[in-house]
């Protein structure tokens, strides 16, 4: 027994050498890929851009559904309250593009602890509609309060600063891609770190069994809100860097459709899986963009068409089918899966 015991212990640093490995060659795909897009599409840098808001609201509902097992269509409730706190920041004089990012997440996060407390009072289909709701609400707020948010007409007339004062956002959206990719980068480093640690164990056994993490002596409820906090502060930094880039916000930003393309996006790449938040977000977009381009009537069908297949083809998504592929490579490599 006592061998036992002392042989455990050795086999873990090899794991979580492993994890390392991958997780840095996961970094440095990113990075390739970021890249590949600044110097093969340097006339669609805006649209990048935008890729990246989104692809930070798909991390940001990740941590929710596939974390949490929290129903939600509500997530551009989050997005939206960044957005429009970063541009009415920059309207009103805080113009530094850093600290619109910190105004965003801190929006993001307060908008997170007040809808977090609303939807963790329900369950099931209850939570799912009361996300509705709530997004439907803040979409009406934002369109009544017209002298603060532009209605229906969006707000506008703001421009940020200089990025370290050197680096001016242009209309090629050379600087605003620049940063939103390294703002990519460091907020996926910051949620692998979170949904590795014993915090997003916890979170994930709340998912699966959450009475048996009850009994265990643990509090669900504040576990969750504390996920909903974080998850609005990454959909605020999203907000806030669709605003410094398109330097306008509208009622797109906090809308029902926006959220439900979220969560197909997050569908599309794998639940509970950060890299599948990515995927799938890089996917849709990029065949939205192009379908749409070749077809602006019938677009959405080929849309749908797409979703189904992959929902037929990998019910786990994307991420997943990856995942199922990995040990097959491995074995007809000769490797030990």
């Amino acid at each position: 027994m006592q061998v036992i015991a002392k042989s455990r212990p050795v086999a873990s640093p090899p794991k979580a050498a492993g994890h390392l490995v991958r997780d840095g060659a996961g970094l440095v795909l990113i990075l390739a890929a970021g890249a590949a897009g600044y110097w093969l599409f340097p006339d669609n840098l805006a649209l990048l851009t935008r890729v990246i808001a989104i692809a930070l609201l798909v991390l940001s509902l990740d941590l929710l559904v596939g974390y949490c097992g929290v129903a939600s269509l509500g997530q551009a409730t989050l997005f939206g309250a960044g957005a429009y706190a970063a541009g009415m920041a920059c309207l009103r004089g805080v113009t530094e593009p850093m600290t619109l990012i910190a105004i965003g997440a801190v929006a993001g996060a307060c908008a997170g602890l007040v809808m977090g407390t609303i939807m963790l009072r329900a369950h099931g289909l209850a939570q799912l509609v009361l996300s509705i709701a709530i997004v439907q609400l803040a979409h009406e707020a934002a369109n009544k309060a017209s002298a603060y948010t532009g209605g229906s007409d969006g707000l506008a007339g703001f421009s940020p600063s200089p990025l370290f004062g050197t680096f001016e956002f242009d209309l090629w959206g050379r600087t605003a891609y620049l940063f939103g990719l390294g703002l990519l980068v460091l907020v996926f480093i910051a949620l692998k770190f979170v949904v590795a640690s014993p915090f997003g164990v916890l979170c994930r056994g709340i998912k699966e069994d959450p009475v048996r993490i009850r009994s265990m002596g643990a509090f669900v409820f504040p576990v969750l809100l504390k996920m909903f906090v974080i998850s609005g502060a990454v959909a605020g930094m999203g907000g806030a860097l669709a605003a410094i880039s398109t330097q306008v916000v509208g009622l797109d930003s906090v809308s029902f459709e926006l959220s439900a393309n979220s969560l197909v996006m997050l569908v599309l790449g794998g639940l509970g899986s950060l890299y599948g938040a990515l995927i799938g977000t890089v996917i849709f977009m990029g065949f939205e963009h192009v379908v749409s381009a070749i077809n602006p009537f019938h677009w959405m069908t080929m849309v749908g068409a797409l979703l189904i297949a992959v929902v037929l083809v990998a019910p786990g998504g994307l991420g997943g089918l990856v995942s199922r592929l990995r040990p097959r490579l491995r074995g007809r490599n000769g490797e030990q899966p």
